[in-house]
């Protein structure tokens, strides 16, 4: 199963008014890392960065005006995107935005059942919370030390971590490792079982003196004690 943890930064919080800046993409296969990023800064026009979203991600009007927009990069999205399954923190406001920058280029939106919002799994995997993408860091021991401010790329390698977490990732591979154990303990033990005669039983262990005195307490306990069948 292919997927795609993605995150991006805007100039805002209207996706109606307000333009994609950045987006930053991990590529997971069976809920592990393969590798593959991608990762661009786009120009959004003549929308200017609000003050607000500037203290959020630091990404300021000047660095993007050499940019490409969001058409020159549509193509390279969705190539790396197509076919997987598109997994953010509080996906509704990401996707709001992704979907807004597709409808102004006449590109179809991308289908719900194809989006996994990892803030709803949280909620209900953590009800009590708090479920930040910073407080999931802390609660699953990922170093976080380095997210001074918000980036597309770092939030979603982050992402990648908290969500192979709250899935199991590592601990089903565990488990998967041993199952498999077993299974070759229990073939080694049953080849053991079929095959091996002991030529000569082994001398007993007990002593004369404490095989008599089990004797005399089996003795004491009646006929129905359950060690009476072995005292023979």
């Amino acid at each position: 199963m292919r997927e795609i943890i993605f995150d991006t930064e805007t100039t805002g919080l209207d996706n109606k008014a307000d333009r994609v800046i950045e987006i930053g993409g991990i590529e997971l296969m069976n809920h592990f890392p393969t590798g593959r990023t991608f990762h661009v800064y786009i120009n959004p026009g003549d929308r200017k960065v609000h003050p607000d979203a500037l203290a959020v991600h630091g990404i300021t009007d000047e660095f993007l005006k050499d940019k490409p927009s969001f058409a020159g990069i549509v193509a390279e999205l969705q190539e790396f995107f197509d076919g997987a399954k598109w997994i953010a923190h509080n996906a509704t406001f990401d996707m709001g935005f992704i979907n807004a920058e597709f409808d102004r280029l006449g590109v179809p939106p991308v289908p719900a059942d194809m989006v996994i919002d990892t803030l709803a799994l949280a909620r209900r995997k953590h009800p009590m919370g708090p479920n930040s993408l910073d407080a999931l860091c802390r609660r699953y021991g990922i170093d976080n030390s380095h997210r001074t401010k918000h980036g597309a790329l770092l939030d979603s390698e982050l992402l990648a971590e908290v969500y192979i977490e709250m899935l199991g990732g590592r601990q089903a591979a565990l488990g998967l490792t041993s199952v498999d154990n077993r299974r070759q303990t229990t073939e080694i033990t049953e080849v053991i079982e079929i095959s091996y005669e002991r030529p000569r039983s082994l001398a007993p262990r007990l002593s004369a003196v404490e095989a008599e005195g089990h004797g005399r307490l089996v003795a004491r306990l009646g006929s129905k004690a359950i060690w009476s069948k072995y005292s023979a």
